[in-house]
């Protein structure tokens, strides 16, 4: 029999450069480096060439000032469900969603919005052991 494939689905963008930024309110226990994402103690988040992640996510519509904030706002989510920052950072990483679409030039209506629909609606994805929405699928 053929060695069969698994996979996730449900990523529509691919970072094609690293990507660099200090947080402002996020800071986890201890420095972390996994394959895709590092973050230090100090709040500067690594994002590595080749990262996969879903853009913004609800009823909204994927706009170039929302790009930036939903790449660092999914891998704090992946952080968090991977277990290496605790659910007390969940509201510290939806204000930096929110902080990064206005610095990208999203209204402050807009992004209050946002911060408003990951903090009433995003917990569960972000719960940790959860599989973030993307189901482990099979192939032969």
């Amino acid at each position: 029999m053929a060695a069969r494939i698994r996979y996730r689905c449900g990523y529509k963008y691919q970072l094609v450069n690293d990507h660099r930024a200090q947080l402002a309110h996020v800071r986890p226990e201890f420095d972390i480096v996994t394959e895709f994402i590092e973050l230090t103690v100090d709040g500067l988040l690594w994002i590595k060439h080749g990262y996969a992640w879903d853009g913004p996510s609800g009823p909204t519509v994927d706009t170039p000032n929302f790009m930036r904030g939903s790449l660092v706002h999914d891998a704090l989510a992946q952080l968090m469900r991977d277990g290496y920052i605790g659910t007390d950072q969940f509201t510290a990483m939806n204000r930096e969603l929110r902080d990064i679409c206005i610095e990208a030039g999203m209204s402050c209506i807009r992004a209050a919005w946002v911060f408003a629909g990951v903090e009433y609606c995003g917990n569960g994805w972000c719960r940790p052991g959860s599989d973030g929405g993307r189901k482990l699928m099979e192939a032969p």
